[in-house]
């Protein structure tokens, strides 16, 4: 069978009349089986069935955190898995998608790159990460607006099926989501943050810098050893030339590594002439890690440098670390207590 979330809207089977009542069903109604499109003909459904699949995952389990976000662990349909991310706010509800299964980056401070490198998701893969949280939630899957491409992989390095998804996420027939509240965010790819202008989504950008001069980075950031900081930085000018959006630039704090007052004085320095916003974000720890977070209050003093430079700053403190989803925590264990929902898994299958 084949992927159904791998078409467009307009590309989807049928007539046009059909294609917008799949579509329909599909993105606002959050199907996940061909059965419950009553309003088709039963024929097409049958027939859609023994075609189409709309399920990617054989299983998604849920680990819910104190602080009310919920990780989501998946199996795909090959066996193999990936992770992603709820996190409900007052007036927004977020969704942190993988767009791999592990990561070949490597950073030092995060769980998924110790992992190493499975295999790329496939657009399908990432799109059905939003309908089965929103199935799991109760949700409309267009109630989900906000999108952070943050969690397991380097989006940039499978940028083809990235873009694939995103552009069933912005249609006005799939998912309807604002390019505003789509970030994609990169340990640094120039090729990638080049394509990603030209392709002029309007999406955001969010630069995992974590060190301001190389010889630092290249201590956290394997990559750092193929692209240095001054190539990442002229590509993402490029990008906001290009786009007009602003930067986000973030900032893992590490004891000892990356935190010191001559860093962040230097990091105002790079960003000077640039819209660009810094998230320092503390370490969230896991077991294993070769590094340790920056104290409280050496995190306080980071932050005040940069606003004192006149660099805007804000402390993204991670929800989730008690279920191991907080930003850097992705490793595909399963914290106790365990609920799991099998979602339909034959749907579409």
């Amino acid at each position: 069978m084949r992927p159904i979330l791998e078409l467009l809207p307009e590309e989807l089977p049928g007539e046009g009349y059909r294609k917008a009542q799949i579509a329909h069903w599909l993105y606002a109604r959050g199907a996940l089986d061909f059965a419950e499109m009553t309003d088709l003909p039963k024929g097409l459904r049958e027939a859609l069935g023994k075609e189409w699949r709309i399920s990617e995952f054989t299983l998604v389990e849920a680990y819910p955190s104190r602080d009310g976000s919920v990780k989501y662990l998946f199996t795909l349909l090959d066996g193999q898995r990936t992770e992603a991310v709820y996190m409900p706010y007052p007036n927004r509800k977020t969704v942190c998608l993988s767009s791999m299964v592990g990561c070949p980056a490597g950073c030092t401070f995060c769980a998924t790159g110790a992992l190493g490198f499975g295999r790329n998701l496939t657009a399908a893969e990432i799109l059905a990460q939003i309908l089965a949280i929103a199935h799991h939630q109760g949700l409309s899957p267009r109630e989900i607006r906000n999108v952070v491409l943050m969690g397991m992989g380097e989006p940039l390095l499978n940028l083809g099926n990235v873009l694939k998804a995103i552009r069933t996420m912005l249609h006005p027939k799939g998912l309807a989501m604002s390019p505003r509240r789509i970030t994609l965010s990169t340990v640094g790819i120039p090729k990638g943050i080049y394509r990603l202008a030209e392709e002029d989504l309007g999406v955001r950008l969010a630069l995992s810098l974590h060190a301001p001069d190389d010889e630092t980075r290249k201590k956290i950031i394997p990559t750092a050893e193929r692209y240095p900081v001054a190539e990442i930085l002229e590509a993402v000018r490029h990008y906001y030339a290009r786009t007009k959006r602003r930067v986000t630039f973030e900032y893992t704090l590490l004891k000892g590594l990356n935190d010191h007052p001559w860093q962040a004085r230097l990091l105002a320095g790079l960003l000077k002439g640039l819209s660009a916003h810094v998230n320092l974000i503390p370490f969230n720890p896991w077991e294993g890690a070769p590094v340790e977070g920056t104290p409280k209050a050496g995190i306080l003093a980071f932050a005040e440098t940069l606003r004192r430079l006149g660099v805007p700053t804000s402390i993204r403190w991670s929800r989730g670390r008690d279920v191991g989803a907080a930003c850097g925590q992705l490793a595909l264990k399963t914290p106790a207590p365990l609920t799991f929902t099998p979602l339909l898994e034959d749907a579409g299958r």
